[in-house]
C-alpha cells in the first residue's frame, strides 16, 4: 500500500451520522477482491440518480447535483469530513477499498466503526478521530470557505487549519509506523522475508515426506 507521510489536501464534508458501509459501497459491487476499480461506484445510490449495475460504465450515468462529492468546489478532494459513527453496518473491507480508489486518504470524524476504523489502517487511509467541537469548527469553515484545505502531518501528528490553528490527534505508535512505511499485512510479513526462506529450506531437511 502507498505510504502516508504528509497530506495537504482538498476537503469535503459528508455532513451525515450513522453512513454505513452498505452507503459507502453497495453489495451489488462486492465481486471482486483485487482493491482497485470501485471508486466509481462510491456512494453509487447517493451520487446517481439511476440504479447502477456491476461491470456497467458509469460514463453518462445522471449525477444526483446535490450530493456533496459531485459539487464542483469539492472536486478532487482527498479528505473526508464525517459525522458520528462512519462506517457502521458490516465489516466489509471493501469500504475503505473504494474511499481510497476514489482518492481520499485522510477521513476526519468524531468517531468510527471499530471494524472499519481498523480496515482503513490495513489499506492505506488514515482516520482520525477528534472532539465533535473541533469537527463542529471543520465542518464550519469549510461549507464557508470554497477551496477548504488541510494539512495533516502524521509523523507529527497535527493538523493545520487554513486559519493556522493546529490540532494534535491521536494514533496508535504500531498503526503510525505501518502507514508511514506503506506496510499492509502482506508488507509487514513480508519484512521477514529471509527468515521463511530459511525456515522453509530446513523444513525441506527435517520433513520431506511434506514435498514427495
Amino acid at each position: 500500500m502507498k505510504p502516508f507521510t504528509r497530506l495537504d489536501g482538498l476537503v469535503a464534508p459528508m455532513d451525515r451520522a450513522n453512513v454505513d458501509t452498505d452507503a459507502i459501497i453497495p453489495k451489488q459491487f462486492l465481486k471482486s477482491i483485487k482493491r482497485s476499480g470501485f471508486g466509481p461506484n462510491l456512494f453509487d445510490e447517493w451520487r446517481y440518480l439511476d440504479i447502477g449495475q456491476p461491470g456497467v460504465d458509469n460514463t453518462g450515468r445522471p449525477q444526483n447535483p446535490d450530493f456533496v462529492l459531485n459539487q464542483p468546489r469539492y472536486q478532487g478532494a482527498q479528505i473526508l469530513l464525517t459525522r458520528d459513527n462512519f462506517g457502521c453496518g458490516s465489516s466489509r473491507e471493501h469500504a475503505p477499498w473504494a474511499l481510497e480508489d476514489f482518492g481520499f486518504r485522510v477521513i476526519i470524524g468524531p468517531s468510527f466503526a471499530d471494524i472499519f476504523f481498523n480496515n482503513c489502517f490495513k489499506n492505506g487511509l488514515l482516520p482520525i478521530k477528534l472532539p465533535a467541537a473541533e469537527v463542529d469548527e471543520l465542518f464550519a469553515q469549510c461549507f464557508n470557505a470554497t477551496g477548504y484545505r488541510l494539512n495533516v502531518d502524521l509523523q507529527a501528528r497535527t493538523i493545520t487549519r487554513p486559519d493556522g490553528k493546529v490540532i494534535s490527534f491521536d494514533v496508535d505508535a504500531f498503526r503510525r509506523e505501518c502507514l508511514l512505511n506503506g506496510w499492509d499485512d502482506i508488507g509487514l510479513t513480508l519484512r521477514h522475508a529471509d527468515k521463511i526462506r530459511e525456515f522453509e529450506a530446513r523444513r525441506r531437511i527435517d520433513q520431506p515426506w511434506l514435498f514427495a
